[in-house]
């Protein structure tokens, strides 16, 4: 258990904006900060973080909170998990029991597979640094490749013993179900027998942007024809090919702050990069590059730049992922090493100031680029030459933003020697031909609607509902301030009539508003509100030194969740910045009392509306027996309207 003293220190510590940074990238929009969700495909920015509330809010998915919700919606972690995971981020000391065998099988499976792969991770760098096998056959492999000491605990590689079944053994004498190695793919099992799918290679573990261990790649030692020179973990609920990039964990920082990622193929290439300084370089694995690994890289930065080696056959499949970059939207270059050399060896034989002027020198559009391949292969054919045009058409046309394409299709046009006209009129061709196949559907729902030709429904606003929401946010943002409210008593003037006269009250904005709603005996019809104001009441008359961001880690996920939508929504339309251009919008903080005042008038003045329409309907239902006293209270409840109207100084 970790004590409350601690919980409370990370959360005192914790910047909702620095962590959830070293995940999306967020550009500043007024007071807060703005990016794609990392929970939903977009291209617009509907991710909103509050520093000043210390919340953040994601409109495409509807998800909410604090920093620790974050965490566990993104990474899955367990709240445990996510405080742990803030300790370690800001330096703080953590306490905790250790786990028995019997709480380790307690676990649900998706935990126990995070357990089992951290625990091999950990086995396998003891291996490497601790055993004789270890040392002369791994970190001789690792050292002979160049890397130092240092790079290789940053990177936690290791070593799997020569041995049919040693991991094997370890993990299920220290407690780990069987079940939960051969789920992981570290442990084969085959009938009776079980034996380490990495047995004799040298280990990569592959790790979440949080730094999560997901599985593991392998690399053989040995000259084996039979076996494959490297071996990954298979699919699992943890661990999903097409969604990791390895170094991820280590790259996100540089990415987002360089503003740009290099994408190269294999796990030295990242690790060399890394060593020689250049730190903004990810890798798929070994696999070919996916849409879900270039959203990865989206959250972060719009500029990809694709490394690859001189080898012709590695260039031509890397055309394919070039398309796949550009329909995310995204900026793509590509740089090419010297015949013989790849992004391990080149970063190898030089430093971080010449690798650096290489990449910046050598670093091509994707049109040079697919041009100076393809090109030499048809510059003497003109029906290759004709193929090889419309090839980086077909590239342009996968861009989205129609600016973009434009610029490219002149490059192109200066590039091949063709004219503008031609390559437009063939990304025309290109364009249609897509919208066709693509939007087949949306077609025939186009037809249908010319057919009936009506407009929908408008939506009814529901006006309880609003108010309700907006006494929330009021309780949430004021609650604790203590405002003058400018009351109307009503009294009987000389004449027996009703009238309303100033008085002018001190108090806390939370007991104004639950004064007022006892004294109308007023209920909130949501349910969810409703639970939502009377623990709001309970913490502001318990705790006068009431503030927001704690409150939100005392709540659960649900209610976080609707409290950063009530908060965050008004600001997701605001204009950034008004004072650059000179507009100085009054906020809600300079009139607190008014706002407070409005809202529960308007909450009385629709409920008086609510009970005349109920009087009104009873007449209806009872025309030969109208109630003389109900005429009386609606003659009654519309005076009372009309005096209300007169204190919010509009017609209701």
């Amino acid at each position: 258990m970790i004590s409350p003293s601690t919980i409370d220190l990370v959360f005192e510590t914790s910047r909702v904006e620095e962590v959830i940074g070293d995940f999306v990238q967020l550009k500043k929009a007024g007071s807060n900060f703005k990016g794609l969700s990392p929970f939903s495909d977009e291209r617009s920015p509907s991710f909103m973080v509050s520093p000043v509330k210390q919340i953040w809010k994601d409109f495409s998915s509807g998800k909410g909170g604090n920093v620790v919700a974050f965490l566990m919606e993104h990474e899955h972690f367990t709240y445990p998990e996510a405080i742990k995971y803030l300790a370690k981020k800001y330096n703080i000391e953590i306490e905790e029991t250790e786990q028995t065998n019997e709480q380790k099988e307690q676990q649900d499976e998706r935990e126990s597979l995070y357990l089992v792969s951290e625990f091999a991770n950990k086995y396998f760098q003891n291996i490497l640094h601790k055993t004789d096998q270890g040392k002369s056959i791994g970190l001789g492999y690792f050292k002979e490749r160049g890397f130092t000491e240092e790079t290789i605990k940053k990177f936690d590689l290791g070593y799997s013993l020569d041995e049919w079944q040693a991991f094997t053994d370890e993990a299920l004498k220290q407690g780990y179900k069987l079940d939960f190695l051969e789920k992981t793919g570290l442990t084969i099992v085959k009938e009776e027998k079980r034996f380490d799918r990495f047995k004799g290679r040298v280990m990569f573990p592959i790790k979440s942007m949080s730094g999560r261990v997901l599985g593991f790649g392998g690399r053989i030692l040995i000259a084996d024809k039979k076996a494959a020179k490297y071996v990954n973990s298979p699919e699992s609920i943890i661990y999903h090919k097409s969604n990791v990039l390895y170094g991820i964990y280590h790259a996100k920082q540089s990415i987002a702050k360089e503003d740009n990622c290099y994408l190269v193929e294999g796990y030295t290439d990242v690790i060399q990069f890394h060593q020689t300084g250049i730190k903004n370089v990810v890798s798929s694995s070994g696999t070919a590059l996916t849409s879900e690994q270039i959203r990865l890289i989206n959250r972060l930065t719009k500029n990809i730049t694709v490394l690859f080696d001189g080898d012709a056959a590695g260039l031509r499949a890397s055309l394919r992922g070039i398309d796949l970059i550009l329909e995310q939207g995204m900026n793509v270059k590509v740089c090419t090493f010297p015949e013989g050399e790849d992004p391990d060896s080149f970063a190898k034989q030089n430093t971080l100031e010449e690798l650096s002027v290489y990449l910046i020198e050598n670093a091509k559009d994707f049109i040079q680029f697919k041009a100076s391949v393809l090109y030499e292969e048809s510059k003497h054919d003109p029906i290759k030459k004709a193929e090889t045009i419309r090839d980086i058409v077909n590239s342009i046309a996968k861009i989205p933003d129609r600016i973009k394409k434009e610029i490219y299709i002149q490059e192109c046009s200066k590039i091949m020697d063709i004219s503008e006209e031609v390559l437009f009129s063939t990304l025309a061709q290109i364009d249609k031909k897509d919208f066709q196949e693509s939007n087949k559907q949306f077609k025939t729902e186009q037809r249908a609607f010319e057919v009936i030709k009506h407009q929908p429904p408008v939506q009814k606003v529901d006006v309880q509902y609003v108010l309700e929401r907006k006494i929330i946010e009021v309780l949430l943002l004021y609650g604790n301030k203590t405002e003058d409210f400018e009351d109307l008593a009503l009294k009987e003037n000389d004449k027996g009539q009703l009238v309303l006269e100033p008085v002018i009250n001190t108090a806390k904005v939370f007991e104004k508003v639950f004064l007022d709603l006892q004294e109308d005996e007023m209920e909130f019809s949501n349910t969810q509100f409703k639970s939502l104001y009377y623990t709001i009441i309970d913490t502001l008359n318990q705790n006068p030194d009431f503030q927001l961001k704690n409150f939100i880690n005392t709540v659960d996920i649900e209610m976080a969740n609707e409290i950063t939508t009530i908060l965050m929504e008004d600001e997701r339309y605001n204009l950034d910045d008004w004072e650059r251009m000179h507009i100085f919008p009054k906020g809600k903080s300079h009139s607190i009392a008014q706002l407070v005042s409005e809202t529960i008038l308007s909450l009385r003045c629709f409920l008086i509306d609510q009970k005349v329409k109920e009087f009104q309907q009873k007449t209806i239902e009872n025309k030969a027996q109208v109630n003389k006293s109900i005429l009386e209270e609606v003659k009654d409840y519309s005076g009372l309207k009309m005096l209300l109207s007169r204190k919010l100084n509009r017609a209701l």
